[in-house]
């Protein structure tokens, strides 16, 4: 620190210091710089009067009457370097610092001029986007667009040919070529509305939502996995993009669509469909470890803090094209959004978290009376079975040798009643025999050993013994092998049992950990001969763990008699397992279904070796009973086993009472700052941004930002999805920012007929099928893309004046499509799980190998592929497919060697190429035919006399599949003109 010397004359009297001659121009000239209209450091702007007294970041910069609390006097008095202010042009003189501290001792008056009472006035408001929508009445697609062309003495080009039209609309509508024998039948047809009843055909087609879907979830950032480091998968995602392509090909009104997105659970709980819905709520990434695994709860603060920011973010920017999440640690540098509006849309949020639930609650009810029915029925056969039989031998009480609670110690065999927690640094495959206490007598030890399987290789069980067949583990372990319930168990119950009660029985086994008895022994000091063994075998973790898996396996000696994989912690099943008189060892083997030990909490209820009937001391009447007792439970448990698991949707699920939500300093979840109630933003003036308060119920929060979005008098939402229309049928849109009009975005290069569309949008009762259709049948939209036009080019080189049409490159989805289609490979099945064209192997990083796709449940359209966050499909991704991290309002569009040697190489497109010579020779009985037939599927036209010649050369001198593959790869395959 370098020291500054000031001098004061305290004792002099003070003079009147005037602000206009005096303070102003110091203001302008040394702190205007870096804190005037165009920068503001540390959000503090100090030329005009509102915003000099509203201060910045650190707080007041100027406190009326009080020079010593007053940031702005503290800065430029600071004898510290980095503080001092201004930072450049060395400090102020000592009479300056002066004029600053008495003129703010004497009340800081700043007389307002007109510059001041200008930036009052936040210019921002009359932002064009945010001014109501404005019917053009009489005006039609056409005319405003030939209005604005004349305005630079330019006219549209000639509508295309009959073969690029169709070719056209049936790529821009449902995502595939037309076939040659409809491109024929168009061609031909002389009816003068054969176009318009095309157009109602490919509306109509179910491939329309299929191909539309697309490019909505583009703007969900849709997956169907987590992503982070810990990407696993979410199987039940598909639901929500089911609903997608559904509601797009029925033509869903869009207002409702966007409400039941957000609220659907609450406008129509009884709706599977509405509760499928708020599947985009949940659509983004999620952080597992942040959210579950991690210990820190700063972490999971920070990981929540994301979480909400996404979900702000996707539905404010999809619905209405504001870059909200700007507003995160600070007031938007561009748009009139306050940092407290931002926090008051995460309130809106603050009880929703992602997960998944049912999709019917009333079925699901139903199914879960029923199971608990039929669970009640077969502990009671049991309770009846156990009593004829005798209650046999409790397996918990072997493990614990009579003490309830102690457990034995995977690492050293030792018997222990303490709580044990994570191990991750023990051998695996390694048999660890039992150490047992002296107390207890060598004829009551039944258990041979104890190990932790890594699943890769043979597992050793007993001497000179493996088995084989399990799946590959972590070889991370937690607690001991316990007589009684697990350390950290949450549950004790299975199936409505609780198994902690007197007279039952818990043997405690996490993933990964094995145990073997000694049967023979068990014989030889029981008596026992042939044997049944039974328990109850479910989960002891919390319900929120549900997500995650582990398996169980039982071996008789070598022989594999059980097992369950990937087995959810909301599953249960009873186990009746016959043991031969011949059996030496029973093994039991819990591991970790591939996501890591968390939550792996399994036990068994009542684990018992009982008789079988034959060989119990029974009369022959209760024997007979015994077996027909049996008998029923076998029933019971297949019932059981037939119950439908309940249709469930990775969506959102809700908190009773959501936490209040409060102001982040700078976004930082560590510092905290005012309350906030739930609400959204001010600027677009058309409803209360008022949604309740804390009190408020957290669905009807969301209820009402729906509301609030989808109002018809927002001027945002119409005009953002009118122009997302505009930008898929053009290749770019109106606005050439489709997710921010703000005033970062762009300005639309027809606003007549931007609020046009959306005027004729709100008539048409939402239709996006109606928008459609007036918009593909508009001459602008039927022009020629490759007409020439030197002075056109000159003016408007991009073709914002829509002079002609743009040619479009496929996206990576078409291409993918397409091929098939053309080869004869598609499959057309619609909805369900997406297929996975990858080799899956659980891991705590999950890995993803992409495979080529040999069988038709992987050869659907690519809107029903699985996909990967952290993997991206490489075939996919160098065609421009999105990172599905991230919201993608218009697609990058990039030209690589890469490209070319993709669609030259990847084994997907030889494969499809040797398809489609079969399906070529299999329609045709000669080379020419071939040859013809080859550009008829692929370029949707006959090829032309030099073409013709070329490719009899080429199909001579090496192959039809030369040709097949030379056509897949050519500019207008890839491209729509």
């Amino acid at each position: 620190m370098k020291p500054v010397l000031f001098i004061f004359l305290a004792a002099a009297p003070a003079l009147a210091v005037d602000f206009d001659k005096d303070i102003r121009p110091l203001l302008q000239q040394r702190c205007v710089e870096c804190h005037g209209e165009k920068k503001q450091k540390g959000e503090l702007r100090l030329d005009a009067k509102i915003f000099a007294f509203k201060g910045g970041h650190d707080g007041k910069a100027i406190v009326a009457g009080d020079a010593g609390k007053s940031l702005l006097f503290k800065r430029i008095t600071s004898g510290d370097d980095d503080e001092r202010m201004p930072p450049k042009g060395g400090p102020l003189s000592s009479a300056q610092i002066t004029l600053v501290q008495e003129w703010i001792a004497a009340g800081a008056v700043w007389p307002e001029n007109a510059a001041d009472k200008a930036a009052a006035v936040d210019k921002r408001l009359q932002h064009w986007s945010v001014q109501p929508v404005r019917a053009v009445k009489g005006a039609s697609i056409d005319s405003l667009i030939r209005a604005k062309l004349a305005e630079k003495n330019l006219a549209m080009s000639p509508p295309a040919d009959r073969r690029t039209l169709i070719r056209r609309l049936s790529f821009d509508l449902t995502g595939l070529p037309p076939s040659p024998e409809r491109v024929e039948q168009f061609v031909k047809d002389a009816d003068p509305k054969a176009y318009e009843k095309l157009v109602d055909e490919l509306l109509r087609s179910p491939d329309y939502g299929q191909r539309w879907a697309r490019h909505w979830l583009d703007i969900a950032h849709y997956a169907d996995t987590h992503g982070f480091e810990r990407d696993q998968l979410r199987p039940n995602a598909w639901r929500y993009r089911d609903y997608v392509i559904a509601a797009l090909n029925d033509d869903k009104p869009y207002d409702q669509f966007i409400r039941e997105q957000i609220a659907g659970d609450v406008i129509a709980p009884q709706d599977p469909q509405a509760v499928i819905a708020t599947g985009f709520l949940a659509a983004g990434p999620w952080d597992y470890v942040g959210h579950v695994e991690t210990k820190s709860d700063m972490l999971k603060r920070a990981a929540r803090a994301g979480d909400l920011d996404d979900m702000v973010t996707q539905v404010i920017t999809s619905t209405m094209g504001i870059t909200i999440n700007c507003a995160r640690c600070h007031d938007h540098k561009l748009d009139p959004v306050k940092q407290e509006e931002y926090y008051r849309l995460w309130a809106v949020f603050a009880g929703v978290k992602r997960g998944d639930r049912e999709v019917d609650e009333a079925e699901a009810k139903r199914n879960s009376g029923e199971k608990i029915r039929l669970t009640q029925e077969l502990a009671a056969t049991r309770a009846h079975i156990a009593k004829l039989a005798g209650d046999g031998l409790d397996l918990a009480g072997m493990v614990g040798a009579g003490v309830k609670g102690r457990g034995i110690d995977l690492r050293t065999g030792n018997l222990t009643t303490a709580k044990l927690g994570y191990h991750r640094d023990i051998q695996t495959n390694r048999l660890q025999r039992i150490e047992w206490p002296a107390e207890v007598k060598d004829t009551d030890r039944f258990v041979l050993s104890v190990f932790v399987p890594d699943g890769r290789n043979p597992v050793p069980v007993f001497a000179k013994q493996e088995v084989t067949g399990l799946p590959a583990t972590s070889g991370h372990t937690w607690d001991v092998i316990r007589n009684g319930p697990l350390n950290a168990q949450r549950s004790t119950k299975i199936g409505g049992v609780d198994y902690a009660e007197k007279d039952h029985s818990i043997l405690g086994l996490h993933a990964n950990s094995g145990i073997t008895f000694d049967l023979t022994k068990i014989r030889e000091s029981r008596g026992l001969d042939v044997m049944h063994f039974t328990a109850a075998l479910g989960f002891g973790a919390d319900a929120g763990a549900a997500a995650s898996r582990a398996d169980f396996t039982v071996y008789v000696d070598a022989e594999r008699k059980f097992q369950k994989l990937k087995m959810r912690k909301d599953e249960f099943t009873h186990l009746d397992i016959a043991i031969p008189a011949s059996a030496k060892t029973l093994s039991l083997i819990a591991t970790d279904g591939g996501d890591g030990i968390g939550s792996d909490l399994l036990f068994l209820g009542d684990a018992r070796l009982v008789p079988a009937v034959e060989h119990s001391r029974l009369t022959a009447a209760e024997q007979e009973r015994l077996k027909g007792l049996r008998a029923q439970a076998v029933k019971l448990e297949a019932a059981l086993k037939a119950l439908p698991d309940p249709a469930k949707v990775y969506a959102v699920t809700s908190d009773a009472a959501p936490p209040a939500i409060q102001v982040q300093r700078r976004g930082n979840p560590e510092d905290l700052q005012q309350e906030v109630q739930p609400g959204a933003f001010a600027w677009p003036r058309h409803a209360s941004m008022d949604f309740g308060s804390n009190a408020t119920p957290e669905g009807q929060r969301r209820r009402m930002l729906a509301e609030w979005i989808t109002h018809a008098d927002n001027p945002l939402t119409r005009r953002v999805l009118v122009n997302r229309l505009w930008h898929h049928h053009f290749g770019q849109g109106l606005v050439t920012t489709p997710s921010d009009f703000g005033l970062g975005g762009d300005r639309p290069s027809h606003p007549e007929l931007l609020d046009w569309l959306a005027d004729e949008f709100l008539r048409s009762g939402w239709s996006l099928k109606h928008m459609h259709k007036l918009t593909v049948m508009s001459a602008t939209y039927q022009q020629q893309s490759t007409a020439q036009n030197d002075a056109a080019l000159r003016l408007d080189a991009q073709n914002r004046l829509l002079w002609r049409q743009n040619p479009r490159r496929l996206d990576a989805e078409s291409v993918h499509d397409a091929v098939l289609s053309i080869a004869g490979t598609l499959n057309s099945k619609m909805g369900g799980p997406g297929f996975r064209d990858f080799n899956f192997t659980e891991a705590y990083a999950p890995v993803y190998e992409y495979i080529t796709p040999d069988k038709p449940d992987l050869l659907r359209r690519s809107i029903y592929r699985f996909v990967v966050r952290t993997t991206p499909h490489q075939f996919m991704s160098t065609l421009d497919c999105p990172d599905p991290a991230n919201l993608t309002p218009a697609r990058a569009q990039t030209t690589t060697a890469l490209q070319a040697l993709t669609l030259s190489n990847n084994e997907f497109m030889l494969q499809q190429a040797g398809s489609l010579v079969t399906r070529i020779e299999n329609e045709t009985d000669s080379r020419e035919a071939a040859i013809r037939r080859a550009f008829l599927l692929c370029l949707q036209r006959e090829p032309k006399t030099e073409e013709l010649h070329a490719a009899v050369h080429l199909v001579a001198e090496q192959n039809l599949f030369a040709l097949c593959r030379m056509l897949l790869n050519t500019n207008e395959f890839v491209y729509i003109d």
